[in-house]
């Protein structure tokens, strides 16, 4: 079934697949400040577009998938100087199986940005979008669409086999490119003892760290680590454990039946009540919430 209009700045419920193929011209941009309740997906196949969610950007060129994850305020268009950005995009909700594929390339306040596929698996990531767009007419009674008709742009699944079809399709795209790409390399310029403490808080974030703890592991006294860290990172130690520690838990509350206490504690917070304010505030829902509303939703 297909959607001949959407509202520009709304996104879909989280129960349908909607699947576009978009080339817009510079000027283009959209603006959610309350975010959205389903994922949203995107892959570049020409110009630039520049992608913010929370405190996290990004800039996509030609083969990079980049993810908006649920419930954080996002905004997107043409990259400024550029002159179009043309993309695929998917709203939905996503696998549970997605999230570990995802996960290395999570820059922070739920953006996911995958590196440039291989030029070799263009054509094949280009023609799963291609399937997403035709079989999202199927109605399951009989074959799916060969092709989508060559000027429809948006199509939506509405019935349940097209909407588990166009899935497995996104599902490949995601495993296609996250498998094949590799995370960014450490910033040029950021000391081995500063990514040595960093990459103890992503190992291990419910782990009792403290200052003085992590400058220990780096041979650092507890002031000239701090200093160091901020610096260099834009945040101090303590900062960065805690949205560690906040991603842990979401992705507890996504992967795992544990009960939101048992996932603050899992996490690392020593207070529920604490938890449940600082998840709030990042994710504009408390944990119970966020969870039942499904995992990786919205965008």
């Amino acid at each position: 079934m297909t959607a001949d209009r959407l509202p520009g700045t709304a996104a879909p419920p989280p129960g349908l697949v909607v699947i576009g193929n978009y080339h817009q011209p510079q000027g283009y941009a959209e603006n959610r400040p309350g975010g959205a309740r389903s994922w949203l997906f995107t892959w570049t196949t020409g110009g630039r577009g520049r992608l913010r969610q929370g405190g996290a950007e990004v800039r996509a060129g030609t083969g990079d998938l980049v993810v908006l994850g649920p419930g954080v305020a996002h905004q997107y268009g043409v990259e400024p100087g550029c002159t179009d950005w043309r993309f695929w995009w998917v709203h939905c909700q996503a696998r549970p199986s997605w999230i570990p594929w995802l996960r290395p390339y999570d820059t922070g306040d739920g953006l996911y940005a995958v590196p440039p596929a291989p030029p070799g698996l263009h054509g094949r990531v280009e023609a799963a979008f291609r399937r997403m767009l035709a079989d999202a007419r199927w109605t399951g009674t009989e074959p799916p669409p060969a092709g989508a008709p060559s000027d429809e742009q948006v199509a939506v699944a509405y019935d349940t086999a097209a909407r588990e079809l166009a899935l497995s399709a996104l599902e490949e795209i995601v495993l296609l490119t996250a498998a094949t790409a590799r995370p960014a390399r450490p910033a040029a310029g950021v000391d081995a003892r500063v990514r040595r403490a960093q990459a103890l808080i992503d190992a291990d974030p419910g782990s009792p760290h403290t200052v003085r703890s992590l400058a220990a592991s780096v041979a650092l006294s507890p002031s000239r680590f701090a200093h160091l860290f901020t610096r260099q990172l834009g945040q101090s130690p303590m900062r960065a454990l805690r949205e560690a520690r906040l991603r842990h838990a979401a992705r507890l509350l996504e992967g795992s039946d544990l009960s939101v206490e048992r996932v603050s504690a899992a996490s690392g917070f020593a207070s529920p009540f604490h938890f449940n304010r600082v998840f709030h505030a990042r994710y504009g829902v408390p944990p119970g919430a966020y969870r039942a509303r499904g995992p990786m939703v919205g965008a």
